[in-house]
């Protein structure tokens, strides 16, 4: 992939509804900004603990119902909080809504180091396992979803975390075979599930050091399960910062340079008037 693509991604925390909607709208229509994102937890992990956040998917599909263009996703889904199946439908009836514009975003859940991200399972009577099993889960995962985005009889499925019983989906996805698969992290673990199921690999920033390696990482994961590494698309969600634009560009362009040709930029709330036609004009045509 030569082409080096941009999107936004707006955290549905400590924000309203009409806030992030003028933000996507206005995206929209602009042509440089190709894709948009939300992330997907219950409770904020930033600013007023006990501060508004929307459900992404929810928020999601009115999103898409409200835009043309864009190509649009959460980044990432937690496969912790919705059973698969259950997960694939939501992502077939946003496919449909958007016409076949959905990045199905997803990874293994919050890390329990976080506990901001922690809080929200006891707080919704979710289950927490641990890595190892929210790992494996994510795998089960992304291959019932792909079979029920693409089977045409119903199935049964026996994992070690998925069982399922006349699993089916219809209608399908709009896009064929199905949507792309954007697997997020940055864990040795997790590599190897992007290496079999993912379309695109997404990190959240970080040092681009350590970015490097994890490519280089996943590159070896690709290789040993006989998978050319060039065909996973790498992602990088980059924060952006409204007073030091030439430090994020920096960051783009010291992505750039790693391999990474789908840049994910993060808009912190409050968002200013125009800023996405700022994040075109300051960020995105000086870096292409």
């Amino acid at each position: 992939m030569s082409h080096t693509s941009f999107g936004i991604i707006t955290a549905p925390m400590q924000v309203d509804y009409q806030d992030v909607l003028r933000v996507w709208r206005e995206a929209d229509a602009i042509p440089e900004i190709e894709h948009a994102w939300l992330f997907d937890h219950l409770m904020p992990i930033g600013g007023d603990p006990d501060g508004p956040i929307f459900e992404g998917w929810t928020l999601l599909s009115a999103l898409a119902a409200h835009t043309e263009r864009l190509r649009v996703g959460l980044l990432v889904t937690s496969n912790r909080f919705r059973p698969p199946a259950l997960l694939a439908k939501i992502a077939t009836t946003v496919d449909i809504v958007s016409g076949g514009r959905l990045d199905f975003g997803i990874g293994a859940g919050s890390r329990p180091s976080h506990p901001l991200a922690r809080r929200e399972y006891d707080a919704h009577g979710l289950p927490y396992h641990e890595a190892k099993d929210a790992v494996e889960s994510l795998a089960e995962a992304c291959t019932v979803i792909r079979r029920l985005w693409t089977e045409t009889e119903p199935f049964d499925f026996d994992g070690a975390h998925v069982h399922l019983t006349g699993a089916f989906g219809n209608p399908k996805p709009v896009q064929r075979p199905y949507p792309p698969i954007v697997i997020g992290g940055r864990s040795a673990s997790v590599l190897r599930v992007v290496a079999e199921h993912a379309d695109v690999w997404n990190i959240p920033g970080g040092d681009i050091g350590d970015v490097i390696q994890r490519s280089a990482l996943l590159d070896r994961y690709c290789t040993e399960i006989g998978r050319d590494p060039a065909s996973i698309i790498r992602s990088i969600h980059l924060p952006v910062s409204y007073d030091r634009p030439g430090d994020t560009r920096d960051a783009i362009g010291a992505a750039i340079e790693a391999g990474f040709r789908h840049i994910v930029l993060g808009l912190s709330a409050p968002y200013p008037a125009k800023v996405a036609q700022w994040v075109t004009d300051e960020l995105i045509t000086p870096s292409t």
